[in-house]
Order: structure tokens, then C-alpha cells, then sequence
């Protein structure tokens, strides 16, 4: 297990320098910041001091050296707008982006995993076909029109819920967090809702193909044989095998989920990680650009790292070819 992690670890670092070229490489090669941070009134002398200013002035290369030399000591450049470090911003920002996306995520996987159990054990039924059918339209709607049309119903026309924002907070463990007040979770639920929607609808389908799969196993047919109740059979056969794939999944979207929540964010004016990216794109802030597209990239390394790790602890034969590996 533990030369299973260290080569794990290896290629994440890989990944991570190889992403920092192409992510530094693509952003630094759109447009020019100074001339959004400028006013349209400056001479040239103003450009050339604000250009020298931002280090642009260096060569591509010499850029990407200062960039990778701070980057090994926790600095990813500071903001063009706010002149202020990029990781402070985004790590600002990110207690409500991660709470979105577990809220969502709780969501689906509370929701996705019966639902799909449902349909599953019992497809020709009322109940499974409407599962099925509701989660063809989940992965059918554009979020962008999904969240409006929660704003519409539930805020404009019934009033229940808030429009935007995320409500008041409280702290645990030092992180700021809404949904643990009523009225942050008021704030909390259309744009969870929005955001768990497609992985809700992915998750049912896994569950149901896994289900089908799982039932018709000579080892189910077995347990029902010796006269264990389906509910038994659900929950130490079937459950038991479907979960590995399911993990894998639910692990992988999470990270899906932090990196495009940025739709969601723009509609309920979440003021997350995404938010922020936003902001950046508009007035061409690099380093912060720069700054969350590699945090992301770490969080989506790091989390399949975890991924694989559980895999491996819960199906042996994984485990076995590790260790042979």
C-alpha cells in the first residue's frame, strides 16, 4: 500500500507541473491586463511603468520561472486588481464554494442512492419508471435555466425562499459556515439543489445499473435461496458490491462540482470560488486566474488520490494487483 501511494503521489506532482505550464501558457496568452486596469486616457510612459509594475515587461519564459519559483514556496502571484496575494483571495472564498458543493453532493448521494435502489428491485413498476424519467430530465436541463426557474417559482412568484446570497454565517473550527442557520440554509437550498442535480440524476442510474447487475449474480440468487429477506440481500450483498464503483463516482464529481460550480454561483450570487473566477475573467486578473485553476487542478489531483486509496481499501483484488504491481 505505501509504494502504491508513493507513486500516486509521483504522478499527481507530474500532473500538477504539467497543468501549471498549460494553465500558465493559456491565460498569459489572452489579452492584456493593463489595458482593462489602466484608464484609456494614459500616455505610454503610465502603460510602460504599470506593465513594468506587473512583471510583464519579463519574456514569457522568465514569467513562468518567477511564477514556478514563488509556486514552490505557497505564492501564486499577487492579484492585478486588489494587489493582494491570489491565494488569500481564493481562500476566502472557498469555505462557500465547499459548502455548496457538500450540500449538493449530500443531496444527491441522500437522494441518488435509494432512488436508484428503487428502481432498480423494482424497474417495471410506477415508482422506477418515474425515477428513471426524472433523471433523463436532470441530466437534460441546462443548469443556467434550471436555477432561474427556481429563482422564478420559489423566490418571485411562492416567496419562500431568498434570490441571492449566502445568508449569515457562523464559525466551526474557524471556518465561516451558512447552512448551519435557518437562514443560511434558506439561502443554501435552490443553489444546492441546482448544483446536485446532474450528479442526483447520475447517481440514480448508477445505482440502478449496479442493482441489476448485482441481482443477477449467482451469489444473490443464493442468499435468497437459503431464505434471507430481499431487505438482508439489499443491504449485505447487493449495497455492499454496488458501493465500490458509487464511491469512485460520487468522489470524482465532488471535485466536478467544485470546479464548475461557477454557472451556479453567477445565477444565485454565491459568493464562492467560481464568483470570484468571474470577476477575474473580466478584468483579466492572471495571477488569480492562474492561482484557482491550480487549486483546482491540486483538489481534483488530491481527491482521486483519495479515491484510489478507498478504492483499493475496499475491493481486495485492487489491493492484490497493487501489491503485485
Amino acid at each position: 500500500m505505501l509504494t502504491y501511494a508513493v507513486r500516486r503521489l509521483l504522478q499527481s506532482a507530474l500532473v500538477l507541473f504539467v497543468m501549471s505550464a498549460l494553465v500558465f501558457a493559456g491565460v498569459y496568452a489572452i489579452g492584456n491586463p493593463v489595458d482593462i486596469l489602466i484608464s484609456p486616457h494614459a500616455d505610454q510612459a503610465e502603460m510602460a511603468r504599470a506593465t513594468a509594475a506587473l512583471g510583464l515587461d519579463l519574456p514569457p519564459w522568465r514569467q513562468y520561472w518567477n511564477f514556478l519559483s514563488g509556486a514552490f514556496s505557497g505564492d501564486l502571484g499577487r492579484s492585478f486588481a486588489s494587489n493582494v496575494p491570489a491565494v488569500h483571495l481564493i481562500l476566502e472564498r472557498m469555505p462557500a464554494t465547499v459548502e455548496l458543493a457538500l450540500t449538493a453532493m449530500v443531496i444527491a448521494v441522500v437522494l441518488g442512492i435509494p432512488l436508484g435502489l428503487v428502481a432498480g428491485l423494482k424497474p417495471e413498476s410506477w415508482a422506477g419508471r418515474a425515477i428513471m424519467a426524472g433523471s433523463i430530465l436532470g441530466f437534460s436541463l441546462p443548469t443556467f435555466w434550471v436555477g432561474l426557474m427556481l429563482i422564478m417559482l420559489f423566490s418571485v412568484e411562492l416567496g419562500w425562499l431568498p434570490t441571492t446570497g449566502r445568508g449569515p454565517t457562523v464559525e466551526l473550527l474557524g471556518v465561516p459556515v451558512s447552512v448551519l442557520t435557518l437562514d443560511g440554509l434558506r439561502h443554501a437550498i435552490m443553489p444546492a439543489t441546482n448544483l446536485a442535480l446532474f450528479k442526483l440524476s447520475l447517481l440514480i442510474r448508477l445505482t440502478r445499473a449496479g442493482t441489476r447487475e448485482a441481482l443477477a449474480q449467482d451469489y444473490v440468487r443464493f442468499a435468497r435461496a437459503k431464505g434471507l429477506s430481499m431487505a438482508r440481500v439489499v443491504r449485505v450483498h447487493v449495497l455492499k458490491n454496488i458501493m465500490i464503483p458509487i464511491v469512485t463516482v460520487a468522489g470524482l464529481e465532488f471535485g466536478s462540482v467544485l470546479a464548475f460550480a461557477v454557472v451556479t454561483e453567477s445565477i444565485f450570487a454565491w459568493p464562492g470560488m467560481g464568483k470570484l473566477l468571474i470577476d477575474s475573467i473580466n478584468v483579466l486578473d492572471r495571477p488569480v486566474i492562474v492561482a484557482y485553476l491550480l487549486i483546482i487542478v491540486f483538489i481534483f489531483v488530491l481527491i482521486n488520490f483519495v479515491v484510489d486509496l478507498a478504492y483499493t481499501a475496499l475491493d481486495p483484488r485492487v489491493r492484490r494487483a497493487a501489491r503485485a504491481a
